[in-house]
């Protein structure tokens, strides 16, 4: 791989390819254009090459690129050869529809635990999974190796999570509640606002409203 930083949106299109790819796959089709690939993901042929060529030359002029070999290739990049273990603190609607989200385990993320610290919650079952208290966390972190986590919980409680996901050596956290967190610079986080998206369709919708 280049010894230059790629852009997050071409790691974002990445995994997009790397789901089309597989979906090819399942189809029987044996080789792909990037004019397929673009098609078939919303982008230009130009944006799927040049994102592929930030790690190396992949495809066939003339050919086009063996569906197989991307997928080996795309997941390798994206460090899915190996499986990821998660925690998940949030028991609510949020943390129960992620528990129960069956891409996450298709993509090799194995949510392995989730906390929370609403007694009428710990004990209680989603998945298969046991809620449990917030002060097992260490003791399954350490059992599981686990290195990223998850928070669903409120606004007003996410910091807190947060706060204990760094303490307790994790490198990385997806983010579900609308607000923007502390943590120091080493720790990987994105935020996922489901909001944010809407505000976006929205705004979208109401300047094609105002141009029309």
């Amino acid at each position: 791989m280049k010894a230059l930083k790629i852009p997050e949106a071409t790691v974002t299109r990445l995994s997009v390819y790397s789901r089309f790819l597989k979906q090819l796959d399942k189809k029987g089709v044996t080789t792909v254009s990037s004019g397929e690939i673009a098609e078939g993901v919303g982008v230009s042929p130009a944006q799927v090459r040049k994102d592929l060529a930030y790690f190396g030359e992949f495809g066939t002029r003339g050919v086009g690129y063996n569906v197989k070999d991307l997928i080996r290739y795309t997941v390798k990049i994206l460090g899915l050869t190996e499986a990821w273990n998660l925690v998940l603190v949030g028991a609510g609607n949020m943390g129960s529809a992620l528990v129960t989200y069956k891409e996450f385990r298709d993509r090799g993320f194995n949510i392995v635990a989730v906390f929370d610290n609403d007694l009428t919650k710990i004990g209680k079952t989603i998945a298969d999974l046991e809620v449990m208290p917030l002060e097992r966390m260490p003791e399954v972190i350490k059992e599981y190796n686990v290195r990223i986590g998850m928070i669903a919980v409120p606004s007003k409680a996410a910091q807190e999570v947060a706060n204990l996901f760094v303490e307790n050596g994790l490198e990385a956290i997806l983010n579900f509640a609308p607000i923007t967190l502390n943590v120091p610079d080493h720790i990987e986080i994105r935020n996922v606002d489901l909001s944010v998206k809407l505000e976006i369709l929205t705004f979208n919708l109401t300047m094609k409203k105002q141009l029309s």
